[in-house]
């Protein structure tokens, strides 16, 4: 080797650690992802007539409708509140999603 060519020799530690560091990461990424997965959400319509149990994966668990709120000459009230409580849960979960990944994504996500 020449006095003026660097040394290269580092180069494959330094992407021996990169590759390290990145696998360590994805193996974090999806812990964490089945973590989330698995924890429920719950979302609720106004007054609580409506609750919905979802998952992170944003499959329902669960759902609890009021009487209250149950009217068979006003069904639009009903859809909206589950609409409500349905958003409400998914909001959760993007939200949950976003904190405990958003180290990994970058705000990608």
């Amino acid at each position: 080797m020449s006095k003026g060519m660097p040394n290269m020799g580092g180069m494959g530690g330094n992407m021996a650690n990169i590759m390290r560091q990145a696998q360590k990461m994805q193996k974090e990424v999806q812990a964490t992802t089945e973590e989330l997965n698995k924890t429920e959400y719950t979302g609720k319509s106004v007054d609580d007539f409506v609750t919905v149990k979802v998952t992170g994966d944003k499959k329902i668990a669960d759902m609890t409708i009021s009487e209250k709120i149950i009217d068979p000459d006003d069904p639009d009230t009903l859809q909206d509140m589950l609409i409500d409580a349905l958003n409400n849960a998914f909001e959760a979960v993007d939200n949950d999603k976003e904190a405990k990944l958003g180290k990994y994504t970058n705000g990608l996500m």
